[in-house]
C-alpha cells in the first residue's frame, strides 16, 4: 500500500520557505484561549504568483494519549494575482485545550509539494 507520508517534506524554517512556521506559547493554562499563528516564509519569503503559490495550510492538535489529531482548521488562498489581489500564506486562530499535546501544520506548495512542521504545548 502506497502512503501520502511518503511525499511530506520537512526542514528548518529558516532555511526553507515552504515549511509551516507555527506560534504557539510555550505554556498555557487549561481552558483558555490559545492563539496558534501559522505562515509560511517568516525568514525567506515564499513567492506567491499564479505560477508559485501556496494554497493551503491546515492545523491539527494532537492531545496527550488521543488516539488521532483533532482538525483546527483549514484555511485556502485563492488569490494569487488575479485582479491584482494576493493572499498571504497566513493563518491566526485560536483553541481552549484542557491538555498537553502537539499542534501539528501542513501546507501545500502547487509546484514543491506538502510541507509539515510541528511544536509542543504544554498546559499546566
Amino acid at each position: 500500500m502506497k502512503s501520502l507520508s511518503q511525499f511530506l517534506q520537512s526542514g528548518d524554517w529558516k532555511g526553507e520557505k515552504h515549511v509551516p512556521v507555527i506560534h504557539i506559547p510555550q505554556k498555557a493554562k487549561a481552558g483558555e484561549d490559545i492563539e496558534i499563528k501559522v505562515l509560511i516564509g517568516e525568514e525567506i519569503g515564499h513567492p506567491n504568483t499564479l505560477e508559485h503559490h501556496i494554497s493551503w495550510i491546515k492545523v491539527f492538535f494532537h492531545p496527550e494519549g488521543a488516539k488521532f489529531p483533532i482538525e483546527v482548521g483549514n484555511y485556502n488562498y485563492t488569490a494569487h494575482g488575479e485582479g491584482e489581489v494576493f493572499n498571504e500564506p497566513l493563518t491566526v486562530t485560536k483553541m481552549k485545550v484542557n491538555k498537553s499535546g502537539t499542534v501539528y501544520a501542513l501546507s501545500y506548495c502547487n509546484i514543491h509539494g506538502l510541507w509539515e512542521n510541528s511544536a509542543e504545548l504544554v498546559i499546566e
